[in-house]
């Protein structure tokens, strides 16, 4: 006979019930590296059993397990604004992960449901709701994903990184706590020069960095192709992450000049980060909360692929107040490293910039989270 999920066993039962933890959503490193982290919190804090759910062939059904937790995949997908009739399909696996999703509250037996957007949030909170289990929403953008809202009006809470949410969500059910980043970045030990030196670069040179995610950017990736010779021409050092979709290009633009690592994949961000002067990156969640903690001037080319153009939106939060510049992505093959030169040049404009930006970092935001969390269980 099948053991149902989370059910304990004779031995595992005790006087004192387990906190149990349901933990749902995924599809981007945006949405699972800060669930990872609530999750880290509130094991630590509260020694919870934690169950993940996520979304049928996302990241998450690898990322998870590595990261040591349990996840349970549902055959939820998004929807094709491109082609209409391929959402018949859709339909029928939100049907399908409704069901499922019923079947692990029922199951597991949550205290408290935890969302963090992404296509497999939904099914699981909604039936967390009706189920009169608390539910929490975190929300990691400025400009709230259509799941969220949709889910907002029953949630207890909801986690956000960003002023002026009210125009999505209740009022009174929101509090400002940030986005949770890898605690590993926050290095105060870490000198620029041995940040530097840990690519073989020196601290008496400016240096520029630039990342596209772990699939890397295309049109950060052309624009840094095609302007490396330029930036070092003007004795800037480049670190420079391709992601693994840009093959070899990286190296054969970089070939012959010196002061240049590229890399598909940067494992030590911490060092990377510390020794940059200023950084090229997409508009995403998680990169931004990275910024911002880490008080870094930045270029932000917002990704034109994403829902709701909210890399845009988060951008032009930090632009409009000169805590970055915004290029957009039709321009940045045309103006992106310019910018980047422009800005290396005005030391005192980098430090203003980095004033700003640090200003809006929270670095306790999984604490935050996890306050509220034990608020709603303790109720």
């Amino acid at each position: 006979m099948e053991q149902p999920i989370g059910s304990p066993t004779g031995g595992e039962r005790s006087e004192k019930k387990r906190v149990r933890i349901l933990v749902s959503g995924g599809g981007t490193g945006g949405h699972i590296f800060p669930a990872l982290s609530i999750a880290d919190e509130l094991k630590s804090r509260l020694g919870a059993e934690i169950l993940f759910v996520g979304a049928e062939d996302r990241m998450e059904m690898t990322r998870v397990p590595e990261a040591g937790y349990k996840i349970i995949g549902l055959p939820v997908a998004g929807f094709d604004r491109k082609n209409i009739f391929k959402n018949f399909r859709v339909i029928g696996k939100l049907i399908s992960s409704l069901g499922k999703a019923k079947k692990i509250v029922k199951e597991f037996k949550p205290d408290i449901v935890v969302g963090v957007g992404g296509y497999a949030s939904g099914p699981v909170l909604k039936a967390a709701q009706r189920a009169g289990i608390p539910t929490l929403i975190q929300e990691q953008n400025s400009y709230a994903g259509v799941t969220n809202k949709l889910l907002a009006k029953g949630a207890d809470k909801i986690c956000v990184a960003y002023d002026g949410m009210e125009k999505f969500f209740p009022g009174e059910k929101i509090i400002k706590t940030g986005n949770p980043i890898r605690k590993r970045l926050l290095s105060e030990n870490l000198s620029r020069k041995d940040a530097l030196a840990s690519f073989g670069l020196s601290a008496d040179r400016k240096t520029l960095l630039a990342v596209g995610g772990s699939l890397g950017a295309l049109t950060i990736n052309e624009s840094m192709a095609e302007g490396l010779k330029k930036l070092v021409g003007h004795g800037i050092q480049v670190i420079w992450q391709t992601g693994k979709n840009f093959g070899t290009r990286g190296n054969e633009a970089a070939k012959g000049l010196k002061g240049v690592v590229v890399t598909p994949f940067i494992t030590d961000m911490a060092s990377a980060y510390r020794g940059a002067d200023l950084v090229i990156s997409r508009a995403g969640a998680a990169s931004i909360s990275e910024l911002q903690a880490l008080g870094k001037p930045a270029i932000l080319v917002p990704s034109p692929n994403v829902a709701e153009d909210h890399q845009t939106h988060n951008a032009l939060a930090l632009s409009n107040i000169g805590a970055a510049v915004l290029v957009k992505d039709n321009e940045a093959r045309e103006k992106l490293v310019d910018e980047a030169l422009r800005l290396l040049e005005q030391p005192e404009k980098l430090k203003e910039m980095s004033s700003k930006i640090g200003a809006m970092g929270i670095t306790d935001s999984a604490q935050r989270i996890g306050d509220e969390v034990c608020k709603l269980i303790k109720k």
